[in-house]
């Protein structure tokens, strides 16, 4: 072998030593450690309650047990309704199964649930008051809410109701439109309060209809989504509706401000709703349980 040949041989050895010995000085840099992207795709924040979601395998959703055909509680224990068939869809989405809870409305729209529920589909009207306390998706569907008079009570109109005493579900939008309070998170406009109406409250808008059966001179009148009217009237309710809808709701599922880091499960459950919209399940679902009306989209 030439000088010449032995002298280039020693410096490609001798470059491969740097190349190498450089390499290990400096730990490897980004080639063995994974990206902040890379790790949120391996499994995001583990202290949201998505991840804890999903280690669970199980969704708590708080619904209403008495609000057909949203959601009701059968006797053999199961759950039926659209609330019921949107929280099912969404858990299938997510990869885990639903759990049901039936909290009272009051104690959903007050937040502060301390995990007894992981979120509320449960009809949930965005308000403004409501937004300091919950988060909210996108609403998922839109109802009228309807006023209407009881069939002895001879009332026939909405200004008919003036000073009149109307029964509505506590804590819900119904009795805070009732008592002025009422502000809608997407700033839709309200029908006036007829003169002197005066709300009384029951546990829920299905008591008002069951109680106008047994006691039909306790309250004129009755405040609750069309819908529900509708399904209690065909029930053998004795209720007619009296003017156009007073307000129209948007409706979303809600998350607890108060509770556990939820960033990515808000993230992810407003993506499903868009999906839900987009691929038409929210309007089957709506024609199956409101009698082919599609409720998804604000009229």
């Amino acid at each position: 072998m030439s000088a010449r040949k032995s002298l280039i041989r020693m410096v490609v050895a001798g470059s491969i030593v740097a190349i190498v010995l450089s390499a290990c000085s400096s730990g490897g840099g980004s080639s063995t450690k994974p990206s902040a992207a890379a790790s949120g795709a391996a499994g995001g924040d583990p202290n949201d309650l998505l991840a804890k979601i999903k280690a669970a395998g199980v969704i708590k959703v708080g619904t209403d047990p008495a609000y057909p055909p949203q959601s009701e509680l059968k006797p053999d224990g199961t759950f039926e309704g659209f609330d019921i068939d949107v929280a099912n869809e969404v858990a299938k989405r997510l990869g885990v199964t639903v759990k049901f809870d039936t909290p009272d409305f009051t104690v959903v729209e007050a937040g502060k649930w301390a995990g007894r529920f992981d979120i509320s589909v449960g009809s949930v009207t965005i308000t403004e008051a409501r937004k300091a306390v919950l988060d909210f998706t996108e609403p998922y569907y839109f109802t009228p809410a309807q006023t209407t008079a009881t069939n002895v009570s001879g009332i026939t109109t909405l200004d008919g109701l003036a000073g009149k005493t109307i029964c509505v579900g506590a804590g819900t939008t119904y009795f805070q439109w009732l008592e002025g309070t009422l502000k809608l998170g997407d700033g839709s406009a309200l029908t006036p309060v007829p003169a002197g109406a005066k709300a009384t409250t029951l546990k829920t808008d299905k008591d008002c209809a069951l109680s106008a059966k047994s006691r039909p001179k306790d309250f004129e009148g009755w405040l609750s989504s069309s819908t529900t009217v509708a399904d209690a009237v065909k029930g053998g309710a004795p209720f007619v509706n009296v003017g156009d809808p007073v307000f129209f709701e948007p409706l979303a599922i809600a998350t607890d401000k108060s509770g556990p880091p939820h960033a990515e499960l808000q993230a992810a459950l407003d993506k499903i709703i868009k999906d839900m919209h987009t691929d038409g399940t929210l309007s089957t679902f709506s024609k199956k349980w409101f009698e082919g009306q599609d409720l998804t989209t604000k009229k």
